[in-house]
């Protein structure tokens, strides 16, 4: 079953299967029920799915993300492999990549302590910190960023927490909505069928 946001084209060799078009969240519930799903839009979208076959305990549903065209067909006929879920406090799933930002205009530093696991990531201020997931355990990475945006070296591990003054988090792209004082993306129990 194809679930495609925003309207967009679908690729020939997906055509003639079902499709279901999203325009809010819970319109994926209606997809829920296929053995795999084709996503049909960017990472904040395939989030969206993950999100709501977490919510329905279904991540047994095999996911297959199609960005570009050239994918559709290792859509329908790729194998789905187990890998990390990883989630926030809120209940979203992050897909590529998580930004801890300033809290606005003023601020131009994030002020606070993060850990990966264990490990101290910074104590103090810092520009931002980016997030992504991996495909192997213990399934997210995670790295300061200076002044310029460039990375500093990454730290491994099962959550990355943030305890600060305020924070902006970007999850996929998307600014949550006003500033928090805590953050956490961390794996979730069980990981999603990834179709590759």
């Amino acid at each position: 079953m194809v679930v495609r946001f925003a309207g967009r084209r679908v690729p020939r060799p997906l055509r003639g299967l079902p499709i279901v078009d999203v325009t809010a969240p819970a319109d994926v519930d209606a997809a829920v029920g296929a053995a795999r799903l084709i996503v049909l839009g960017d990472a904040a979208d395939l989030g969206i799915v993950l999100a709501r076959l977490l919510r329905a305990d279904r991540l047994d549903v095999e996911v297959a993300p199609v960005r570009r065209p050239w994918a559709a067909r290792r859509a329908r006929t790729g194998t789905a492999r187990r890998v990390p879920l990883i989630r926030d406090e809120t209940g979203a799933v992050l897909t590529e990549a998580g930004l801890w930002l300033p809290p606005g205009d003023a601020a131009r530093t994030v002020t606070g302590e993060a850990v990966v696991d264990d490990t101290v990531l910074f104590d103090g201020e810092v520009p931002g910190v980016r997030i992504e997931p991996t495909s192997e355990v213990p399934g997210l990475r995670a790295r300061v960023l200076t002044g310029r945006l460039r990375p500093r070296r990454w730290v491994t591990g099962r959550a990355a927490q943030l305890g600060t003054t305020g924070v902006t988090v970007v999850r996929d792209g998307v600014r949550a909505p006003r500033p928090a004082r805590r953050s956490t993306f961390y794996r979730h129990t069980q990981g999603w069928l990834r179709v590759q």
